[in-house]
């Protein structure tokens, strides 16, 4: 994984969030930014990163622009079972491994890799658009 500098932003995200009719602000940029660097990351650790690179935001403020670009599909948002909510900037078709030692989570492709993934014995009458899959085991590290 490459290694995202604090004041690095993809150009596309400023685009991205003015498509999705959200204002482009330092707070919410820096809130993907936190995202980017610490994927899978709780919304307090997301905070907390914020707070290090702005030096002064409300919580409510990042829980918000987490809200507003997870809504509109800049962010995912994940919550494994026992978890709390987690953010990712990855947003494409994937699931999760997970270790139910240490609540370590990482990526991986989908088998399929098309949306959804996984089809429903049936389906009663949703249009399917997602499969959210999370393996669970033990990590390298706590075995």
């Amino acid at each position: 994984m490459q290694e995202i500098k604090a004041k690095q932003n993809p150009p596309d995200v400023a685009a991205a969030l003015k498509h999705a009719g959200l204002q482009v602000t330092a707070q919410r940029l820096a809130v993907y930014r936190a995202v980017q660097m610490s994927p899978h990351g709780m919304a307090d650790e997301i905070c907390k990163t914020v707070k290090e690179e702005l030096g002064v935001i409300s919580r409510q403020a990042v829980y918000d622009a987490l809200k507003a670009m997870a809504e509109h599909g800049l962010l995912r948002r994940i919550q494994p079972a026992g978890s709390a909510a987690r953010y990712e900037h990855r947003v494409d078709n994937h699931h999760h491994l997970a270790c139910r030692q240490c609540g370590n989570l990482v990526d991986i492709d989908c088998a399929v890799g098309e949306a959804p993934c996984l089809v429903a014995e049936h389906d009663h009458g949703y249009q399917i658009d997602e499969a959210e899959v999370i393996y669970w085991g033990v990590c390298p590290e706590c075995q």
